[in-house]
């Protein structure tokens, strides 16, 4: 599996850490994914399990990814201050502006902020029962997938951050292999899935290249 690194401690999460109730489908399937993870093929870990519902997959997998950039961040919080980011951006050229369903006009925030409204509004929709239903026998809605998208489109922008701007203190710490392995896996998946625009992913396309390359082989 993706092991944890020393600094990424699993109780320091920048919002609380979304569960799974054991004993459902998609606990279920969550362990099947850990398990697929554990064989070390990321590629092939993504793909969606033969005779599994492609929505159920894609649920399971936005939690699980949901949790995975929480404590990411989490472990960098300390070094990520509106003073050190007042903008969230993933280097000079990529700047983003915040907007969601309560915030119309988008506004320009820190990084630290940026991303808690971020992970606030993933966090909202995780718990919206009418976009993710905990019972197997409730439908998803007909714009789940375009939520989706959304949240991944939004993690991505974490990602970029994180490595445009807080990689060096990573690697002082020894830790850029596990940030890594996290992308790498994010990254594959969104691609299976085709889930976020090759133009939202420009910012780290030399990385993608660079992860990726190996495994083409």
């Amino acid at each position: 599996a993706v092991m944890l690194g020393k600094f990424f401690d699993k109780n320091k999460t920048f919002r609380p850490a979304k569960k799974h109730d054991k004993g459902t489908k998609r606990y279920n399937l969550h362990k099947q994914a850990k398990a697929t993870l554990g064989a070390g093929n990321l590629s092939i870990a993504v793909k969606l399990p033969p005779g599994e519902d492609y929505t159920e997959w894609l649920a399971v997998n936005t939690v699980d990814f949901f949790n995975q950039v929480n404590l990411l961040y989490g472990s960098i919080t300390e070094f990520c201050t509106p003073q050190s980011c007042p903008m969230m951006n993933s280097g000079p050229k990529f700047i983003y502006l915040w907007a969601d369903e309560t915030i119309k006009k988008p506004i320009k925030c820190s990084a630290p902020q940026y991303v808690d409204y971020l992970m606030s509004w993933v966090q909202g929709q995780l718990d919206n029962e009418k976009i993710f239903p905990s019972r197997v026998d409730v439908p998803f809605p007909k714009n789940f997938v375009t939520v989706v998208k959304t949240i991944f489109k939004r993690l991505f922008r974490i990602y970029g951050h994180i490595y445009y701007s807080h990689f060096n203190k990573i690697m002082s710490l020894g830790e850029e292999a596990h940030l890594n392995t996290c992308f790498k896996h994010y990254y594959y998946f969104i691609e299976e899935f085709q889930l976020v625009d090759k133009r939202e992913m420009m910012p780290l396309s030399e990385l993608i290249q660079n992860l990726t390359s190996r495994d083409k082989r």
